[in-house]
């Protein structure tokens, strides 16, 4: 080989290894896809949405997402889950999807920490308990407290077996010790229905779909999911100030596919925790009952670790399962 013919070589070769890392360097070159594995109009979609918007202006790029509902939020990570891992195609999802469902369905399509590399929190969702108004416990303490005295006796609503809101009251009956009867519902709307018809007297709700009825007075809220009180409504008091470390709320957060190089995970952390500092991003969470929370990646694994285990003890005792 001439020498002429050897840098020719050499060239092509460093061009080619130089190229992956300059393609990462400029990450996004091109529109990026948001799957968002819920149907358009819920908490995480709309939030999934505000997040996009405003990575595409700190990133100069488009991030449009694309709603893949279905089994619970299954279909949609597991379509995120066998995307090509180049940061093209990001995963916002609910705990109830990543933490819930590997202990509720047989089979999800997907593992929530192998095929997943965490970017980071980006707001939080309390469930509210509620009662019908003329409901005699005017407090955590109170409903603990009939319930002890009658074991089995009163009912909770909820959106369906298996779903956050059921077993956030598998948690309580739990952790309190109480036995509480679960009547499930076809969504949230029809159980906080009957507790406002006075049909049962207590549901499980996220804050989202219980705030107006909140402060229309046709139903009251006895406590708030989360370790500290939530803004959009301060004078309610936490669950966890009753049963200490109670803490059941709904975590939404922005994943990229496992493999994904390091480079692009780097900027997408620093892009989403700077689209989360924008003066309006607050108010716009609080409009869907949920406060901005950004993590690390390793704080965002950890949390989904700690998750896992506490819903499969609480799957598992419930006795709820999806084949």
């Amino acid at each position: 080989m001439t020498t002429l013919s050897r840098r020719t070589t050499l060239g092509l070769i460093a061009s080619s290894l130089a190229a992956p890392a300059l393609a990462q360097a400029d990450y996004p070159t091109r529109p990026v896809t948001v799957i968002v594995p819920q149907a358009a109009g819920g908490a995480n979609d709309i939030i999934g949405r505000l997040v996009s918007e405003k990575l595409s202006e700190v990133m100069g790029q488009r991030f449009v997402v694309e709603n893949r509902a279905g089994a619970g939020g299954n279909l949609g990570s597991q379509a995120a889950a066998r995307s090509t891992p180049d940061g093209y195609t990001l995963l916002v999802t609910i705990s109830a999807s990543q933490a819930i469902n590997p202990a509720l369905y047989a089979r999800t399509g997907f593992d929530p920490v192998k095929d997943f590399a965490p970017i980071s929190l980006l707001g939080t969702v309390p469930n509210v308990l509620v009662v019908h108004p003329a409901f005699e416990a005017k407090s955590v303490a109170d409903l603990i407290r009939l319930a002890k005295d009658k074991p089995g006796f009163y009912q909770y609503a909820s959106a369906g077996n298996g779903t956050l809101n059921h077993l956030v009251g598998e948690m309580l009956k739990s952790r309190a010790g109480i036995d509480l009867k679960h009547i499930p519902y076809r969504g949230i709307a029809p159980a906080l229905s009957d507790v406002i018809a006075g049909h049962v007297p207590i549901s499980f709700a996220n804050l989202p779909a219980a705030i107006s009825q909140i402060q229309a007075g046709t139903v009251r809220a006895l406590g708030v999911s989360t370790l500290k009180r939530n803004s959009f409504v301060p004078d309610v008091p936490t669950i966890a100030e009753t049963v200490p470390g109670f803490d059941a709320e709904l975590w939404i957060a922005l994943y990229a596919i496992a493999g994904t190089p390091q480079p692009v995970i780097d900027r997408l952390v620093a892009a989403t925790h700077r689209a989360l500092q924008a003066p309006d991003i607050k108010a716009k969470f609080a409009q869907q009952g949920a406060e901005v929370v950004t993590s690390t990646p390793a704080e965002l694994a950890a949390k989904l670790d700690a998750d896992l285990k506490v819903w499969a003890e609480i799957v598992k005792a419930s006795g709820a399962r999806i084949e």
